[in-house]
This record gives structure tokens, sequence and C-alpha cells, in this order.
């Protein structure tokens, strides 16, 4: 293993975790990010808060051999670069990191840890990453896992012909002010055939978590970019079969580097967009578990004795965003959509209470750098004002498109408008079904649109709202902003991070193209045969780690 350099600002981080300045969480997240193994990290903390690591389950106790099959909505996986533009997202992911994997691997702890890699060592000034590669790994063809097929998987995430959402997260440090092209002609460079230096323009804390951001999967150059049935990768399982909205069949590998697999076969199966279908299939023991449910159904299935269901505290949300073209060209209009709206009822009526209630500003309260603003309160004379002094004395007449299925998006889009009626503000709905608002999400003027949890305030502000990059919807621009973002990226001490985040947040709560009513839990149901599963904050589900018990 490569000797790691211990970075000097670990003692910091042990002292201020001593002194309660930060939280175990925060220390846990950062030393890790810094190169300490996560061991070594829980033991630091374990020294001083007297708490150890999230026990998983033990390889002994997971059966061998079988099916497990998960209904998840089968969507187009020709090109992983492009995960989530035009939908689908964690659901492919979940098919290819079976296949072709990342080289870190962010747990259900909310810790990075290094996967294909090794481990990584940054420089003091965190403008340096020398990423180190298992020398252990192979390609299901044989061919030995190198330095080069990193180096071109990053080029080709950071190319903007690609199209890549990568880009938005790593463009304020790996790309030029245009946001065109690498900062510089060394910008990724081959240091050997195992390692891989990443020169940074300035410095960042979270390259690590970027490396896991899912449309990063590590794919075999030979092959151009492109997946399907057949295609080489590094996982524990190959992909034989894939029909969209219908199926993918995955096959194990006996010859994984890694721990697993123990089932034979991953199935993945296309239920359709009705809740009700999804349930009754897991009811029936059609299919082992849903990769996420809705929280209509969570009655319902707690009355059934062989589902067992999961829940866990995520980032995850919807947004409710607006193009700058009239009447939301005025940032005046926006906020008065904002405060039109009771978010503590929001999250009371269209997700049960299970979550957080929004504030506006895309950063959760989970997020180590969220600061914690005034609460913006409902307030409806404060939005008629607003409206009447933008030029609408008389309120506005707008339209929202939002999808059928999950079910609570629709309702929490009902009683968005409902409220919003109270200030004058007349919004017709236009329910489309979910395939069909994936066509279209990035283009309607006014639209609801999910997005999946992040480690980072930063890291979802990067994707969604920095300036001209694949995910911003909105196609919200504003340089201010882009210069915070970039400094809070760039600052190591969550304190001095926090500082910077108050003042994001506040833009994005004068002036920000969205209403967001709420934050949700993650909600997922399975077969109490399956063992090994743990639910990731991101839905995301790893094949190698499941088993299943016999039975019907």
């Amino acid at each position: 293993m490569k000797e790691q350099r211990e970075h000097s600002y670990l003692g910091t981080l042990v002292n201020k975790l001593e002194q309660g300045h930060i939280t175990r969480r925060e220390f846990l997240r950062t030393s890790t990010l810094l190169g300490v193994s996560a061991t070594a990290a829980y033991g630091l903390a374990g020294a001083v808060s007297g708490e150890g690591p999230i026990a998983s389950a033990a390889a002994d106790d997971i059966p061998t051999g079988g099916t497990i099959r998960i209904g998840m909505p089968i969507d187009p996986v020709s090109d992983p670069a492009t995960y989530g533009i035009g939908g689908g997202g964690p659901p492919q992911s979940n098919i290819t990191r079976n296949v072709c994997e990342y080289l870190t691997q962010t747990g259900t702890d909310n810790l990075t840890r290094p996967h294909l890699l090794e481990s990584w060592t940054p420089s003091e000034d965190l403008k340096t990453w020398d990423l180190h590669l298992r020398q252990d790994v192979s390609w299901h063809n044989g061919r030995p896992f190198v330095a080069d097929d990193v180096i071109w998987n990053i080029a080709r995430a950071l190319d903007p012909a690609t199209g890549s959402s990568v880009i938005g997260l790593m463009q304020g440090y790996m790309m030029n002010d245009e946001g065109t092209a690498l900062w510089d002609a060394n910008a990724i460079e081959k240091i050997d055939d195992h390692t891989v230096r990443l020169n940074l323009r300035v410095p960042q804390l979270a390259v690590p978590e970027h490396l896991f951001h899912y449309p990063l999967h590590i794919l075999d150059p030979e092959e151009g970019g492109a997946f399907g049935p057949g295609s080489n990768g590094t996982g524990a399982f190959e992909l034989v079969e894939h029909a969209v909205r219908e199926k993918a069949v995955l096959k194990a590998r006996s010859d994984y580097w890694g721990n697993g697999p123990f089932v034979d076969t991953l199935e993945f199966i296309d239920l359709g967009e009705e809740s009700f279908a999804q349930m009754t299939a897991l009811t029936s023991k059609q299919v082992h578990g849903i990769w996420q449910i809705d929280v209509t159904q969570l009655t319902a299935l707690e009355q059934i004795p062989h589902v067992q269901l999961y829940q866990v505290a995520t980032a995850q949300t919807a947004v409710a965003r607006m193009k700058s073209v009239a009447p939301f060209d005025d940032p005046r209009v926006r906020k008065a959509l904002r405060l039109a709206i009771d978010t503590r009822q929001m999250l009371q009526v269209g997700y049960a209470g299970l979550g957080a209630p929004g504030e506006h500003h895309h950063v959760s309260p989970i997020h180590p750098e969220y600061a914690e603003l005034p609460f913006m309160e409902r307030d409806v004379e404060a939005a008629r004002q607003l409206l009447a002094e933008a030029g609408h004395p008389d309120g506005i007449d707008i339209e929202i498109n939002c999808a059928n299925d999950p079910q609570w998006e629709q309702i929490t889009v009902q009683a968005m408008a409902q409220q919003w009626a109270d200030a004058g503000i007349r919004c017709k709905i236009n329910v489309m079904p979910t395939s069909a608002y994936w066509d279209v999400w990035d283009q309607v003027p006014f639209g609801f649109t999910s997005w999946t949890h992040r480690p980072l305030g930063v890291m979802v502000l990067a994707l969604a709202y920095r300036s001209n990059v694949p995910w911003n919807e909105s196609g919200y621009s504003n340089p201010e902003f882009d210069r915070l973002l970039t400094e809070a990226e760039a600052t190591v001490d969550v304190e001095a991070r926090r500082a910077v985040m108050v003042q994001l947040e506040t833009i994005m709560q004068e002036e920000g193209p969205i209403v967001q009513p709420l934050w949700r839990a993650a909600l997922t149901a399975w077969d109490k045969r399956v063992k090994g599963f743990q639910q990731h904050p991101t839905n995301y589900i790893f094949g190698n780690e499941l088993g299943i018990e016999p039975g019907e």
C-alpha cells in the first residue's frame, strides 16, 4: 500500500472535535477526505467521543446463490457520462455501477472511501491530488486496470462536447473561466501506471466525493464511452440483457476482485409509473425489493408481514424552478412565490412529515456547511406587495408542469397551487407522465423537478445553479453566486465555509430561481429474505453486497 502522508490540518481537526467546535460527523467526513482511512478516522473520533463505526453485515452471514429481482425504472443506459439528463439518473447508475465501478464510494454513513483507488494524497494547499490505483483490479477481459483508464474517463467527462454533469462539480477547479476546456494542459497528469495526479486551479476538499458522482463510472476506454450488454467492466456483474421499460439482467462473475457477489443473478424489472403496481409486485413476491417507494404506500406496506421498510434522512428534494422568462424574469415575482407557501405545511401534506421543511436555498440541514438563516415564514401580504411592485397588482396567471408519479410530487404541487391562490397567483397544473416530463424537464418555463441526495450543499449548488452547467435547468446565472460558490468549495474549515454559505443561501432566498417545499426521507421496501441491504441516502444499490435466503 502507498505510504500515506498525514495532512497537517488533521491535528486541527482533532482539536476542534475535542473542543466541541465541530461534530463527529464533520470530523469523520473531513479527515477521510484528507486521506485518513475510514477505520483510522473512526478510531480517532472514538478516542474523543467513545462511539464506533456503523455496523455492517458480515460476509459470513450472507447466503449465496439465487436471484434477486428489484422493481426499478429501466431507462436507456448507452452513455453513462450523461446519466440524469432527461431523467433516469440513479436507476441508470444502479444498473451500470454493478458492471463499471467508481474510483471512490460514499457509504451509508456519508463517508467517502477508496474503491478502485487504494488511497489518495492531497497536498497541503489542496491543489494537488495524487490518486493511487489498486493494483489487484483487472477488467473482465483480463486487461489490467491502469492510470490511462482513469485519465481517459475524467478527461471525457470534462469535455464539454460530452455533456456530462461532472463539469458542474469540477468546473470551479478543473476548468477555465469559460468552462470550455481544462484550465491547464497538465490538469490531469499521469505519474506512473498506478498514479494519477489532478492539478487544480484552486483548492478543493471534496475531490474524492466528486469522483463518486453517479455519471462518473469508470468505463473501458476501448469502448469509447458506450455501455450496454456485454460491456467490459471491473465490477461484480456483467450486463447480459437490457430492454428499456422492461428489464435488465446481470449475471455474477466469479473473478471479482472485491467482496461478493453472493447471488447468481440480479434482475431489475420496470413495473411502470404507477405506485400501486410497484406495491402489488412486492406484496405478491414478484420482486424482492423496490428501489424507492412513495410515501403514500407506507401505511399499506406496514401491514405486509414479509416486507421490511427502510427509511433514512437525506438531502433528497424536489423544487419548483423557474426559467428567466416573463413573469419569472423578475426576482420579485420569484420571491413572491416563495413567500406565498408554508413549507412546514408542505412537508406534512406532501410527505407525511418525514423530512424537513424547505428553506428555498437547496442546502439541507444535514449538509455539514448548512447555515441556519431566519426561517422564511409564509407572508401572503408581502407576496402580494412584491407582485404589485413588479407590475402585477391583480396577480399573475402561470402554469407549472409536473410528473404524475411519484404521487407525492403531484400532491405537493397541488398544495402549493392552493396556497399561491391566496396571494393572487393563479396556477394551472399540467400533470404529465413521468417519462414525458423528463423529456422536457429543462425546457419548460416552470417545472417541478426532483433532485437526489448529495453529501455536500456546495455539490448540489454547483450541479444545479452554477452558470452554464448541463444540469442548470433554470438557466440561472449570477457571477457573484458563482464566485462565492467557488470560494466555499475551496474552504476546508467548515465554520469558515458556513460563513460563505450564509451569503449563498441568502442570494437563493432573495433572487434565486426555485420554490423548495420540503426535504424528504428516502424510503424503500424489501423482502425480509434479502440480506446485506443497507439503505443508501441516494437509493444506490450495490448488488455485490446482497444475498437472499431460499424460499418462495
